[in-house]
């Protein structure tokens, strides 16, 4: 049974560093949460080492930029690790090829922007943006209309995909996200559909291996003696952020406001945490994590 607090203080002086989600955590897309940002603030102010740690499918400067308009500023946490950054790792070392179809919205090709400016073999020729019939790959960052499309309106670029015997890079492995009150559909879905019509699919954000490698080594250089009990996931995806936190054997902190609202407060839709819909959620999901709350702050 995972413990329930109300306020992160309760358990920070357990921890050296977290590595925290930031949408549904700290904002939803058009406005961040001051009493998520005051946690972060206080725990940096008490020696904590503050790594952020987003699905988005784009490069850390540009969600950087993002952020600071919702009023996330660099006060609030030591450095940001997006899955953007480690999909672009894996095409600079040029295992997929460098011909790639791009599916997403226009906002996310700054991903490909300087691709082959670090960790690039020296025989890698640069990547280059093209049709599906001439590809090496498929690079999935979301749907290219996020707001008004459903993945099965994808259905026939992925068996074409599939029957041309491509890999996909899924950019960002989030099933759906909350914008506001809204709910929208992410590049994980379409990468879940892809495997399902027989496609290869590479994940590059949690609950993969791959990010998490990056982030340890950005919070190791911070704090070399951190160890790994002593690095809490913060997150609201319940099979990403805490399932990959899980799988990389860090303690776990799952805020239950966010994607799993309805299935763990007393009527769906009120601030209230309700314990028993909890276990029996987390039951339902086969995940444990170490410790749950309604929001973060």
């Amino acid at each position: 049974m995972s413990s329930i607090i109300e306020n992160f203080q309760e358990i920070s002086n357990k921890y050296k560093a977290i590595f925290c989600d930031l949408w549904g955590c700290l904002h939803d897309g058009t406005k961040s949460f001051p009493e998520s940002l005051n946690a972060l603030l206080d725990f940096r102010k008490n020696g904590g080492t503050v790594i952020l740690l987003t699905n988005a499918p784009r490069p850390r400067q540009n969600v950087v930029a993002f952020i600071e308009h919702l009023g996330i500023t660099n006060k609030y946490f030591d450095n940001l690790i997006t899955s953007g950054d480690a999909a672009r790792d894996a095409l600079n070392k040029g295992a997929f090829g460098n011909r790639i179809f791009h599916i997403g919205p226009e906002k996310n090709l700054c991903l490909f922007d300087n691709a082959s400016e670090s960790n690039l073999k020296a025989d890698t020729e640069e990547i280059k943006l093209v049709g599906l019939d001439s590809a090496s790959c498929i690079v999935c960052t979301g749907l290219i209309d996020d707001l008004n499309e459903h993945p099965s309106d994808y259905n026939k670029v992925l068996e074409e995909g599939v029957n041309a015997n491509l890999p996909m890079l899924c950019a960002n492995p989030d099933i759906q996200v909350d914008y506001g009150e809204r709910r929208l559909w992410c590049a994980g879905a379409l990468a879940a559909a892809y495997a399902k019509f027989g496609g290869k699919t590479f994940y590059f954000g949690k609950p993969h291996q791959p990010i998490y490698d990056i982030a340890l080594k950005a919070v190791k250089s911070i704090n070399p003696e951190v160890k790994i009990s002593e690095i809490l996931c913060v997150g609201d995806g319940l099979h990403t952020d805490i399932s990959g936190g899980i799988a990389n054997n860090f303690p776990t902190l799952f805020v239950c406001g966010g994607l799993s609202r309805e299935e763990t407060s007393v009527d769906g839709f009120s601030s209230t945490l309700e314990g028993r819909k909890l276990s029996k959620f987390l039951l339902a999901e086969g995940v444990s994590p170490t410790t749950s709350m309604w929001h973060f702050q």
